[in-house]
């Protein structure tokens, strides 16, 4: 029984290092914007009036679900996808080093011009 609760211990502590460490995939049309919370579902995506999807997901920088009345106020980069009615659904809070990964595009025009390497994670412009 020793043994278990030590090997539990262990695992409960290599767990969140090796979870922080994965590179996070986000799929070829998300885009790059600065998320403001307002009033939830109400936000703003880089100055303009936007509106979270019923059903959107929010991601924290450890990648976990973030509660949207829980970041009201706060201002974030982050990556989004949007529904088929133009709402927000998919968001990630950008790490440091997700954020250093230039460029990236912020409009779906740009999006559709410019070249994706899925496997890289990295946008490049014509």
């Amino acid at each position: 029984m020793y043994r278990c609760f030590i090997a539990a211990l262990a695992t409960a502590f290599l767990v969140p290092v090796a979870a922080a460490q994965v590179q996070r995939n986000f799929p070829q049309h998300a885009l790059r914007g600065q998320l403001v919370v307002a009033d939830p579902p109400d936000v703003l995506v880089n100055g303009r009036v936007a509106r979270l999807a019923p059903g959107s997901r929010i991601r924290g920088q450890d990648n976990m679900i973030q509660m949207s009345g829980a970041l009201s106020g706060a201002k974030f980069w982050v990556h989004y996808t949007l529904d088929p009615q133009g709402l927000l659904f998919d968001v990630w809070i950008l790490r440091p080093e997700e954020l250093a990964k230039k460029p990236w595009p912020s409009t779906p025009a740009e999006a559709q011009s410019w070249a994706f390497d899925v496997t890289a994670q990295v946008w490049a412009k014509p």
